[in-house]
């Protein structure tokens, strides 16, 4: 169960220095306990991937990446990561993101929905470009990866890339909610 009745301010380790990914943990986290203080760093967190990673493998891979070298390097209560990917599916080309989130010896794993690609602009993954730099280019602006992301863009600000990883983020903390119910399932 999560200790909610501390004074004791929560330090949160998040694999990387986007301030997206960095906003979406905070605000996560501070969900869950909202009475207390919560000391976010990001950090530079290889992912250990391509810069896109394409399938649904490479991309869980780089988010535990991440986490490993936070782990690794610096001391924290949680360790967020978060990777955005790509992959071509049964039913056409989507982005998604894989989140990872330790807290002690306890780990979850959780990924966001998936935002469906124009097949053009998804076969430029293939060719090597990253998301952000061919949405920047399909759609005139400047690190969108930084800001509303592919998502903000083909929803019209509906849902934005900080909105997708903070509910991919709360719906991974349920084993922390209940660590008694998923003890068995380690």
């Amino acid at each position: 169960m999560l200790e909610c009745h501390s004074d004791k301010p929560i330090t949160l380790i998040v694999g990387s220095k986007n301030p997206v990914k960095i906003n979406a943990a905070k605000a996560a986290l501070a969900t869950y306990f909202p009475d207390r203080d919560i000391i976010c760093q990001g950090v530079d967190a290889p992912s250990g991937v391509a810069d896109q990673p394409l399938g649904e493998a490479q991309t869980l891979l780089g988010a535990h990446n991440r986490i490993r070298y936070c782990q690794a390097h610096y001391q924290g209560d949680y360790y967020m990561a978060m990777e955005g990917g790509a992959a071509q599916f049964d039913y056409g080309a989507a982005t998604f993101a894989f989140v990872v989130i330790t807290h002690g010896d306890e780990h979850s794993v959780g990924r966001s929905c998936n935002l469906p690609l124009p097949k053009h602009l998804y076969q430029k993954l293939e060719q090597g470009q990253e998301l952000g730099n061919v949405m920047d280019e399909a759609f005139a602006t400047k690190n969108i990866k930084q800001q509303g992301g592919a998502i903000g863009l083909l929803t019209q600000g509906h849902a934005t890339r900080q909105s997708s990883y903070q509910q991919a983020l709360l719906l991974a903390m349920a084993p922390f909610n209940h660590s008694e119910l998923f003890a068995s399932t380690r």
